[in-house]
């Protein structure tokens, strides 16, 4: 039985180790996260709308597969072999291999700019979450303290996020709603001290959609009395302040830096050939290349890779489509003459209000009518029954009784 080694647990890797045939090959996953994270729901999570454990999968759960919680640190391509270390024991170890699959993803870049990787919170992870929870709530915590005056109260509300794609926006969406559903109930008195602000370096939001669903947004977000702050750079932070290259600051409390992702640092010390944004170059059948030829056992997927020649979105779709054809590339021992074609659904996107947008093959739309398509649309794409009932819960219990500003 023939040796599958898998790096990472996001979109790619999950589809793959989850339609791979474990009676063909012996599957070991190696990832420092234990967990399968349903992303496109994590901004749900940081104002307490859905819980943590609801849009995450144990990778244990996965029938037939061997897993090591490690970081990959080093790929010895001449010995087909692996080298990784466990963050907690310090353990140093190797594995080998007869395919290796590639699937690490990416991290938020920070693009150099002084004072982000020290203030900032990110948006990656449940743990990044987490912190932005507890942030959330601290602050309004803060501005309740007796003997505060106006503006003291309105400098601990304030609000930023750096980044108009779907992540930041959906995230502002989120805060706009726990603030309206949520803070006039159980701050009243501050609610009309809050300000949010979105930091965004293009002309619009979500720039990756129709430009009508893109204006309807801004719109929209005008309305919610969240600030807009387009063409605008970030050129420095500190732990208090936002400097924008057009000489304004901005006095914040929480800053969520929601912007571009960028290679880890295993991609970047991989010796592989990587593109000039640092993506993993591969073929149609996703066999890396090294210098001049491609790898005939090594695999990379997901926002990790890219196929030469032709670019893809780094979404959550294209991670799954890609995982699946590789499941089948390599089930079928690599017999598939038809090289890799995307499918696109379509993108969608919460905006606050119970309104959101669609910009599918099919129609465009905008909306409390798409907003339902929204939540149904990632609820069958939840990848377990028990994550399907507990996100369900998590909604009609917010419906009914409201978010949990309680910190533990």
């Amino acid at each position: 039985m023939k040796r599958i080694v898998v790096l990472g647990t996001g979109f790619a890797a999950f589809r793959f180790i989850k339609k791979i045939n474990t009676k063909l090959y012996k599957v070991t996953v190696i990832s420092p996260r234990n967990h399968f994270l349903f992303t496109p729901l994590l901004p749900s999570t940081t104002v307490g709308t859905i819980e943590f454990r609801s849009i995450i999968e144990p990778i244990r759960n996965v029938k037939n597969i061997i897993f090591h919680q490690s970081f990959c640190i080093e790929v010895d391509i001449k010995n087909n072999t692996v080298k990784c270390l466990d963050a907690d024991t310090k353990r140093l170890y190797e594995i080998n291999f007869d395919y290796l699959v590639i699937a690490v993803g990416e991290v938020t870049s920070t693009f150099g700019i002084k004072g982000i990787k020290e203030n900032a919170l990110f948006l990656k992870e449940l743990d990044d979450s987490r912190k932005i929870r507890t942030k959330v709530v601290d602050c309004f915590e803060n501005a309740s303290l007796p003997g505060l005056t106006e503006e003291e109260k309105r400098d601990f509300l304030r609000f930023a996020v750096c980044g108009g794609g779907p992540t930041g926006v959906e995230f502002a969406a989120e805060l706009h709603d726990f603030i309206e559903d949520d803070v006039k109930r159980k701050y009243k008195y501050l609610s009309d001290l809050v300000e949010l602000i979105l930091i965004e370096a293009k002309e619009s939001i979500l720039a990756s959609f129709d430009e009508k669903l893109s204006e309807y947004a801004m719109k929209v977000f005008k309305r919610q009395n969240i600030s807009l702050r387009t063409k605008s750079f970030v050129e420095s932070v500190d732990e208090r302040n936002i400097y924008l290259n057009n000489k304004e600051r901005i006095k914040y409390s929480l800053l969520v830096w929601a912007t571009g992702n960028t290679s880890t640092d295993f991609v970047k010390k991989s010796g592989l050939s990587t593109d000039r944004t640092g993506k993993i170059i591969t073929d149609e059948f996703f066999r890396v290349k090294k210098d001049d030829s491609y790898q005939r056992n090594i695999f990379a997927i997901g926002d990790c890779a890219v196929i030469e020649g032709k670019g893809l979105p780094a979404t959550a779709q294209v991670a799954q489509q890609l995982g699946l054809f590789l499941a089948k590339y390599l089930n079928k021992e690599m017999k598939i003459s038809a090289p890799f074609k995307f499918k696109n659904l379509g993108m969608l996107a919460y905006i606050g209000g119970h309104k959101a947008l669609a910009d599918t093959p099919q129609f465009k739309g905008t909306g409390f009518k798409t907003f339902l398509l929204w939540r149904s649309a990632y609820l069958t794409r939840l990848v377990s029954f028990k994550n399907k009932l507990l996100v369900i819960f998590d909604w009609t219990k917010t419906f009914l009784f409201g978010r949990d500003v309680s910190n533990f």
